[in-house]
């Protein structure tokens, strides 16, 4: 397996000094600040007073989340706080100065926690299998701990648009749940709240964005050794059906918000057992009216 100093650590080069990045970069800011504030407009993510803690892996996705909020949160017309927290894993050649050096150089407050759960993982995952649902139970665990110790009243994670996607497929394919990522998540203890403020960002304009703004980059080895991960197929599938059928994942996305509970299967959503049509609907009723009267 490789390891992070066997990646090319940094950003993706291209030349912020000129007019052209310059426009562009401003462009998909506003457009990518714009998304992101409605999302948590709609679902009411952050409010007056919330300390949100921001949970930073390295990658583009929590790097652009932090960026943009830090961004709305100089216009917002509330006050809110943010802290950024990275959990070091102690993966083999993690660069453990990167993130402190970024941070420092933004002027946000930061905390990184030092925690071995690569070895654990690597420890009770045998080779070659999967590694990312214990690895995300152990970071879970770690960061809702956290949140509870620095007085964070919501954790923000770096997921997309396209991530959510992915889940709804991952689960409609392989656990037989219609289900996916929501934009806000009650902890199963009810002790803390989740938000996804990227929840309406396309990947690819992260991914540009990042570029634009050279973040950093740390890679992630216990996934990025994975070649042949579902999610991973999901994604290329996903890819597939939106060059054949241009605007596919547009309206899967847009059918996550307009369900049909009576056009499904699923009884605890509708009462099918107590249906009728409505000539037998006003038979009821006549016959209770006549109860009534004698």
């Amino acid at each position: 397996m490789p390891t992070m100093s066997q990646h090319t650590l940094g950003p993706i080069t291209t030349d912020r000094t000129s007019p052209d990045s310059a426009a562009e970069r401003e462009k998909l800011e506003t457009r990518l600040c714009r998304l992101v504030g409605q999302a948590i407009a709609d679902y009411r993510m952050i409010e007056e007073g919330d300390k949100i803690m921001v949970c930073l892996s390295g990658g583009k996705d929590s790097y652009g989340l932090l960026e943009i909020l830090l961004s709305l949160r100089s216009r917002a017309p509330i006050h809110f706080d943010l802290i950024a927290v990275n959990l070091d894993q102690k993966q083999p050649g993690f660069p453990a100065h990167v993130l402190p050096e970024y941070l420092a150089r933004r002027s946000v407050p930061f905390h990184i926690e030092e925690r071995d759960t690569y070895s654990v993982v690597k420890r009770l995952i045998p080779e070659g299998q999967t590694t990312c649902s214990l690895c995300s139970r152990l970071r879970r665990g770690h960061l809702y701990r956290l949140a509870a110790e620095l007085g964070a009243t919501k954790l923000a994670l770096g997921h997309h648009r396209d991530d959510i996607l992915e889940t709804l497929l991952l689960n409609l394919l392989f656990t037989g749940k219609m289900k996916a990522m929501p934009p806000k998540l009650r902890s199963k203890d009810g002790r803390h709240l989740v938000i996804r403020p990227l929840a309406y960002v396309k990947e690819v304009d992260l991914a540009r964005y990042a570029a634009l703004m050279e973040f950093p980059i740390i890679p992630c080895d216990l996934c990025g050794s994975q070649e042949d991960l579902k999610r991973k197929q999901v994604k290329a599938l996903l890819q597939d059906w939106n060059e054949r059928y241009p605007g596919s994942n547009d309206s899967m996305f847009a059918a996550l918000s307009n369900i049909a509970p009576s056009l499904l299967l699923d009884r605890r959503l509708f009462d099918f057992a107590g249906l009728r049509s409505e000539r037998d609907q006003t038979m009821v009723e006549e016959s209770e009216s006549d109860d009534d009267l004698s």
